[in-house]
């Protein structure tokens, strides 16, 4: 019968009938035709259908070139008559120093060569310990075994069992009937994870931009996964897995779309398949494009935003904003998945010069975006609490100033938002009209001219 056969260990079991391994040389993978899904989180599904010879009754059946930072736990099989008895992951790699190391107690070859004549000496030696050098017992002597530039190697006996050249998962199955078939091995593992990173190219003077989207895919998991369909989502699966967002999100998108990307979906997620099957080498980082627009329109704006009873002596940084849309028209067209925007701009003599960067959560398609990139040079604002007074035992009265000045040779439009108002918080006096974009904030749109200055007063009246 053909079904999810959950791994479980038994504290007793009879001994094997059959022990059956197939394991390819080390340059060829033990792996059979590969998929990987990989979220944002650290983490990713595999899934590895192999071929197999399985006998008739119980046998250990070795799976090779597994992650080696599988999650035992989350291993399942699948194949037909096929029942899973007991599961051991061996993580223990084959190395110089763990084969030392599991060879204490055991006795071992030492050859000397002399270097005078070539002449080779050998000598069994017991190992007493490998805990930052290796103590021997030769006969009734102890030797430490040193790094002294003669020739002396060490010749074991065998390799003890738990020692691995790769990361190998080994499974107890119990068979109805003997023959080679198909089985898949599907297992969870930190180790692998993606990210999107944008280069924006942003022609200032035509309100235009070009984007390029590339899908940054690393692999720590200790395994590379050979020729594998791989397939991408954008999201953390989990409790709590978009904080790492939620504050990138809260600076860049200042209005959620609710236009449908035309992507495929997995409930709540998008899915990023990529287009052919490839190797996901170990310890590498790849790059795949997945998003190339030109000419959507962009624009620089300058934001200040003041903390309540925010106060200055020396004129403070606007912000440099990139403001653009992930809309179908006039947009990216498309929903982003979170990563960071890289902004460069041509100088004089037509070469592109990086000019700050942003990072994005995921957002959705027809989003309005805002990416602080840096702070203004030219652009200043000075704020200053003038007067504050007791009105009566409960409220206040506050009045502020703010001085916008700009050194630019053309003029702008400075966002000024005044932070930290509460809800019964009302704005009795103003210079210019505010825009009362939530309970906390007012918003002024500040037009300051080329080589001038502008100025912004308000008084609030405010419980505290």
């Amino acid at each position: 019968m053909r079904g999810l056969l959950l791994l479980s260990t038994f504290l007793a079991a009879p001994a094997l009938a059959q022990v059956s391994v197939e394991i390819p040389p080390p340059s060829v993978s033990a792996q059979g035709e590969v998929a990987v899904t990989i979220y944002n989180n650290d983490l990713a599904l595999v899934q590895d259908r192999r071929q197999l010879a399985i006998p008739q009754g119980r046998s250990r059946q070795e799976f090779p070139d597994v992650s080696a930072q599988i999650r035992p736990e989350t291993v399942t099989l699948t194949g037909d008559d096929v029942g899973i008895v007991e599961q051991n992951f061996d993580f223990d790699l084959l190395s110089p120093q763990a084969l030392m190391q599991k060879a204490v107690g055991e006795t071992i070859t030492l050859v000397r060569t002399n270097p005078a004549t070539g002449a080779e000496t050998r000598e069994r030696a017991r190992v007493l310990a490998a805990n930052g050098g290796v103590v021997l017992q030769i006969g009734p002597r102890i030797e430490v075994l040193r790094d002294d530039g003669l020739p002396v190697r060490v010749i074991f006996d065998r390799v003890p069992e738990n020692l691995r050249a790769r990361p190998t998962l080994s499974v107890t199955v119990q068979a109805a009937a003997a023959g080679r078939r198909p089985v898949t091995l599907t297992y969870l593992t930190p180790g692998l994870g993606w990210s999107a990173d944008y280069v924006a190219l942003f022609d200032e003077s035509n309100g235009r931009m070009d984007v390029q989207g590339w899908i940054t895919l690393t692999n720590n998991s200790g395994t590379p996964y050979v020729n594998a369909d791989t397939l991408l989502v954008a999201g953390a699966v989990g409790p709590g897995a978009q904080n790492n967002y939620r504050r990138q999100q809260a600076d860049a998108l200042r209005e959620a779309g609710t236009e449908s990307a035309g992507r495929e979906r997995l409930g709540d997620f998008y899915l990023y398949p990529l287009p052919e099957r490839t190797t996901i080498a170990n310890r590498q980082t790849k790059q795949v494009s997945f998003l190339d627009v030109h000419n959507t329109p962009a624009a620089r704006a300058y934001e200040y935003r003041n903390a309540w009873l925010g106060t200055s002596e020396q004129p403070q940084s606007a912000n440099t904003v990139l403001r653009f849309s992930s809309s179908r028209d006039q947009g990216l067209g498309d929903a982003l998945p979170a990563g960071t925007v890289r902004v460069y701009q041509r100088d004089a003599r037509g070469n592109p010069q990086f000019v700050g960067e942003s990072g994005i959560g995921h957002t959705p398609m027809g989003s309005q975006l805002g990416l602080v990139t840096g702070q203004a040079f030219d652009v200043k604002v000075k704020p200053v609490v003038e007067r504050r007074e007791r009105i009566n035992g409960t409220r206040w009265r506050t009045t502020m100033r703010y001085t916008l000045t700009n050194a630019r040779p053309n003029a702008v439009t400075v966002d000024l938002m005044q932070s930290g108002l509460w809800g019964d918080t009302r704005i009795t006096e103003e210079s210019m009209p505010s825009e009362r974009r939530s309970a906390d904030d007012a918003l002024w749109r500040v037009p300051v001219p080329a080589n001038g200055e502008a100025v912004v007063t308000a008084t609030f009246d405010t419980r505290y």
